[in-house]
């Protein structure tokens, strides 16, 4: 007899690699937006590309982007937006709240 239908068990890897994916914040949905647009405290995202408006973490990635997605047009790094010299400022200037600890002695 040639082997039965029998169901295959899930290894332990992979279950252990669904855990992780379904428990690591991979920076999509609410938790990730501030790194995907550069707000509050910078985030990853640090340049902006003129065109798309697409961000990425530094030059080479936005060159990168810029050679696969826009190969017509040339590349030139001085039209690309930094997005930390813009937002940086604009955070500082917030108050901060008082920092006090416990009242018990």
């Amino acid at each position: 007899m040639i082997g039965k239908a029998k169901p295959k068990k899930h290894t332990t890897k992979e279950i252990q690699a669904k855990v992780d994916a379904t428990t690591t914040n991979r920076g999509g949905g609410k938790a990730g937006i501030i790194d995907r647009t550069g707000q509050s405290k910078g985030g990853h995202a640090n340049f902006e590309c003129p065109l798309c408006k697409t961000t990425a973490p530094d030059i080479k990635t936005m060159q990168i982007h810029h050679e696969s997605k826009h190969p017509k047009i040339p590349y030139d790094e001085s039209k690309i937006t930094n997005l930390h010299a813009i937002l940086a400022p604009l955070v500082e200037s917030k108050p901060r709240p008082g920092v006090r600890g416990s009242l018990k002695k």
